[in-house]
């Protein structure tokens, strides 16, 4: 059966290209199927901010007409100027068990990252940090997040077989409520609040959040700055996540840390309920009734919470601004009967985010890896 490397041209290959991850996983009971929608938004070059700097092409490999694998293929320049290389990274990639497709995949993206000159491929990742990244290499047994990439087990066997070495790995933790929050923590958040002037901040209302909206990724474009292969969001591009993200917020599950001198967010926690049941029962749509499954698992008393956007101005951090957000939240969760919160990705090398966790019970049930490969 004849293998064909097709690029992407249309808006039909785009929608095959986004679909053919909810395809190859439907029996899979830990995968979380994205929104076709806000994917396609995502790699479309006249939705996506990021294509002002960014540059990409998708493959599809077919086989007899049929959909058996796909990549992406992005290239960052603003990236490679702040980290000092000349990569281009792969994403959005997915694949059938089987040695020709995934081999025709990589040569095909190889061949593009050439013509800019790239000396390496690395990923998966994408065009931001706000993107899917990391391929599981643990935890296959583990449900997925809506933050997260899942993939089959033969994943990173393909890659290594080709050449793909380490490049860096996230950690992923289940972190169990406690009953109360610890004593250190309230001590730690008074002290902190009285010696750096900071409050705590709420919201009732979501025209209340709009105010600070751009400041919290201002404040995470300063906070992520040293992460791995982070690039500071433009303008445009934090309108454009502004515009997505905040109206699905749950705002008692928000928390800022304000400084009071200057209105500044010197800290904040985006955490949600986790909606992995209800993203697969709306199968990739909002219609006809998967905005009904999202909004009731929003609004549900859940059993796990995902801590989705955690930020603390460096100046703050290993201060004790941590203890302040999750002293506001830990009570929230208790009430709710949530049992554990997914930490969703952390840098192994991000030593201080993984010590805010020293106080509670926690286990390391998922890690992901970005790989590199000179070419």
């Amino acid at each position: 059966m004849s293998l064909e490397i097709k690029e992407v041209n249309s808006q039909y290959d785009l929608r095959r290209f986004v679909k053919f991850n909810i395809d190859l996983y439907k029996d899979c009971p830990y995968h979380v199927p994205g929104l076709i929608d806000e994917e396609i938004m995502t790699l479309s070059r006249d939705k996506n901010p990021a294509f002002e700097t960014c540059d990409a092409i998708y493959f599809l490999a077919l086989r007899d007409g049929r959909i058996v694998g796909r990549i992406a293929g992005i290239y960052v320049p603003r990236c490679n100027e702040i980290w000092n290389e000349n990569h281009v990274r792969f994403g959005f990639m997915d694949f059938v068990d089987d040695v020709e497709v995934v081999d025709a995949l990589f040569d095909a993206v190889t061949a593009w990252a050439k013509t800019k000159g790239a000396t390496a491929l690395h990923g998966p990742l994408g065009f931001t940090d706000m993107d899917h990244e990391g391929l599981l290499i643990y935890g296959f047994d583990q449900p997925g997040t809506m933050a997260t990439i899942y993939n089959y087990e033969y994943y990173p066997q393909h890659l290594e077989r080709i050449g793909f070495t380490k490049d860096q790995d996230w950690k992923e933790y289940k972190i169990f409520i406690p009953e109360s929050v610890p004593e250190k923590h309230l001590r730690i958040g008074e002290i902190v609040k009285q010696k750096y002037g900071l409050k705590v901040l709420k919201f009732k209302k979501r025209k209340e959040i709009w105010k600070y909206a751009h400041k919290i990724f201002e404040t995470l474009n300063t906070a992520y700055s040293h992460l791995y292969g982070f690039t500071p969001l433009t303008v445009k591009q934090i309108d454009y996540y502004v515009k997505m993200y905040i109206p699905m917020l749950r705002l008692d599950l928000v928390t800022l840390i304000i400084r009071e001198a200057d209105d500044a967010v010197a800290g904040f926690a985006i955490t949600m309920p986790n909606l992995t049941n209800a993203m697969r029962n709306a199968k990739g749509s909002l219609l006809p009734f998967g905005f009904i499954h999202l909004l009731k698992a929003l609004y549900s008393k859940p059993k796990v919470i995902d801590l989705y956007l955690i930020g603390v101005l460096p100046e703050y951090r290993n201060k004790g601004v941590n203890a302040l957000l999750f002293n506001d939240l830990i009570p929230k969760y208790i009430k709710l009967g949530s049992e554990y919160a997914e930490s969703n990705p952390e840098l192994e090398t991000n030593n201080a985010v993984q010590a805010q966790w020293d106080y509670f019970r926690r286990e390391h049930h998922k890690t992901r890896r970005a790989y590199i490969k000179r070419i």
